[in-house]
């Protein structure tokens, strides 16, 4: 990240071993992440409180200029976003942010699950349904923090393992 908002330094998911992570990757100006992405998560923050810890990403691939670091704080402060928000880092061949790439984001708004042993769970794009993303985090915290030693990847990068076989159903009209 290359810079952090709502904390007092650079966060990172070896940080939040043990926890169940949602991560809500997001632009300023992508109008689904304003009407549903963010609000979800902030009533996710607000539900499952100190059960989860809830991670902004603001990953900029389209309108650089307009969404700076500036613009971002006005932003989170404008919306009352309290949770940590990290700015991923631009890419060095002008394509899509580091994060997202290494995710495997298509695009915002987009939600990621990381379960207590640092693995990747879930990485919806799009709308998500609001019960089926309570049950789903409710699963995940009813889960034992695994043994380090059963971990067959780095924690620190998030264990990049295939997302859950139980997609989450959009949001229907």
């Amino acid at each position: 990240m290359s810079q952090w908002f709502n904390t007092p330094g650079p966060m990172s998911l070896a940080d939040q071993r043990g926890s169940v992570v949602v991560i809500e990757a997001f632009q300023m100006l992508c109008p689904g992440c304003v009407s549903h992405g963010l609000p979800q998560v902030q009533r996710v923050a607000a539900t499952f409180g100190s059960d989860i810890a809830v991670i902004g990403l603001h990953t900029v691939f389209e309108h650089h200029d307009a969404m700076g670091p500036v613009s971002l704080e006005a932003f989170l402060h404008e919306y009352r976003i309290t949770f940590p928000v990290g700015v991923d880092e631009s890419s060095p061949d002008g394509g899509a942010p580091v994060t997202m790439r290494r995710y495997g984001l298509r695009g915002t708004p987009s939600l990621v699950l990381i379960d207590r042993g640092g693995r990747l769970r879930l990485n919806a794009f799009g709308q998500v349904d609001d019960l089926a993303l309570g049950a789903h985090i409710a699963r995940l915290i009813d889960e034992p923090t695994p043994d380090p030693a059963d971990l067959t990847c780095d924690p620190g990068t998030g264990c990049p393992a295939p997302p859950t076989t139980e997609p989450l159903p959009k949001e229907t009209p």
